[in-house]
């Protein structure tokens, strides 16, 4: 498949989505949005982890507002629900890990498309911006979703009212992000998080995200059930199979993600 807004790349298992717009610091246009959506569908089918990040010095820098005369034209109700929400499923809702490898600023709808995978892991020089009242807008693209339940409610609030910056180490501090590495360690420390997770019980990995997302709307006996169903799922791979007797055997467990 031929993108014009971003770049994959396929590795042993390993789909990387790169933003792909570097003069606009990755700012997501309508077909950027529609080709990651396209992308992350395709992966999803094939990929054992989906790694998504930006080209040159951002991550993204959320909506693209480079059209001064398109602007009054936007429909923002619509946007959001017919373009950002599909997308943010796609992340919430893939069969296969996904980290956010934040290798610069991601602000507004960016940060918080980074949030919206499993697990993000950014440079120490990378910062996250809820950058939406620097225009007169209150955050969105799932924003308010998921950083009150990351960094709880009072740094969610003082981040979006105040729009200040927060660098990737307080980010990590925070519980926001999972980690942030130095700069110089940046790409090889996500080539190893990938393929860990390329190489690992891909059906175990689906139970954690399912049951993780679920978490927030269940009550414990709901939970309890879900953990019941997806465990005996889980009980019936051959990864399963393989982990106990690697484990017995005293050797690393070769996984086949299924």
């Amino acid at each position: 498949m031929t993108y014009q807004t971003i770049s994959v790349t396929e590795d042993g298992g390993i789909t990387t989505v790169a933003l792909n717009r570097p003069e606009v610091m990755n700012a997501l246009s309508t077909q950027m949005r529609a080709e990651v959506l396209d992308a992350l569908r395709l992966a999803g089918k094939t990929a054992r982890v989906i790694v998504l990040t930006g080209t040159g010095r951002a991550f993204c820098s959320g909506q693209d507002l480079g059209d001064r005369a398109k602007i009054a034209e936007i429909d923002l109700e619509r946007t959001l629900r017919d373009e950002y929400e599909p997308l943010l499923r796609a992340l919430m809702d893939c069969p296969v890990p996904t980290i956010a490898a934040v290798n610069g600023a991601a602000a507004g709808a960016g940060a918080n498309l980074a949030l919206a995978c499993d697990v993000v892991i950014a440079a120490e020089s990378a910062s996250f911006i809820q950058a939406f009242t620097r225009i007169g807008l209150m955050p969105d693209a799932g924003g308010t979703y998921w950083l009150p339940r990351q960094v709880g409610f009072a740094r969610a609030m003082g981040a979006m009212l105040f729009a200040d910056r927060i660098s990737a180490r307080q980010a990590a501090d925070w519980g926001m992000i999972w980690e942030a590495v130095p700069d110089a360690d940046f790409p090889a420390h996500i080539a190893a998080r990938a393929r860990t997770l390329a190489t690992g019980p891909t059906v175990a990995y689906r139970g954690v995200k399912k049951a993780l997302r679920q978490s927030f709307s269940n009550d414990l006996e709901a939970q309890l059930a879900l953990e019941a169903q997806l465990q005996g799922a889980c009980g019936q791979t051959r990864d399963f199979m393989e982990g106990v007797v690697a484990f017995l055997d005293k050797r690393p467990a070769a996984f086949e993600g299924r």
